[in-house]
């Protein structure tokens, strides 16, 4: 796997956590770099933690199951990203909304609502939950040999970054970009888990 492929995996992955982070901006009343920057540590922290559980745990059976790695990879992705397209289409706004208006428009939310807290309690469940799917994505880099800490490095300084600009959209702009944000990182989960079984069956 070459660096544009893992820049796109990279980025795949992240659009979990850039629809939590939107929902996280719409909460604040005013988004600072500090507010952006906890958030963006978290997520890109877990992001990048994740798959090397996943790596090492495939590492111990992936000689067992060498001639259907690509299968496996395959799969996987595939799953993935067909998860995120999945729920990109479903109409559901941000689990943390408590809007009166029907349907909601975002801004019409009270603006009494208390702020979302950034502490620990609050956001390494949030972390965790967007991260879990990564654990897959670092199984998948043990069958196809990838050299794990610069993967993840590249995945967790994304997935910071793309959280950070999250958060700025979602206090801006509101949850219109929440389910485009799942439906083009779906999309290019799948893509990914099509091109290595292409690659594969072709001998590239």
């Amino acid at each position: 796997m070459n660096w544009i492929e893992l820049f796109l995996l990279a980025v795949g992955l992240s659009m979990d956590a850039f629809a939590v982070a939107i929902c996280l901006g719409l909460t604040m009343a005013k988004v600072s770099m500090k507010k952006a920057l906890i958030v963006g540590l978290y997520f890109g922290a877990f992001q990048a933690g994740m798959p090397v559980i996943g790596f090492m745990v495939a590492r111990l059976f992936a000689e067992q199951i060498t001639q259907y790695d690509h299968w496996v990879v395959f799969a996987l992705l595939s799953f993935l990203g067909g998860k995120m397209i999945w729920g990109s289409f479903k109409k559901e706004t941000c689990p943390d909304r408590e809007c009166s208006a029907t349907p909601c428009t975002d801004r019409e939310c009270p603006s009494s609502r208390q702020e979302t807290d950034l502490k620990p309690s609050k956001m390494i469940p949030l972390a965790l939950a967007t991260s879990v799917d990564a654990m897959a994505v670092g199984i998948s880099f043990a069958f196809l040999q990838v050299r794990i800490i610069p993967a993840v490095s590249l995945v967790g300084v994304m997935t910071l970054a793309i959280s950070m600009i999250g958060v700025k959209i979602g206090n801006v702009f509101g949850a219109r970009f929440k389910s485009k944000a799942e439906l083009i990182g779906g999309i290019i989960l799948v893509s990914m888990g099509l091109w290595v079984l292409f690659e594969h069956l072709l001998g590239l």
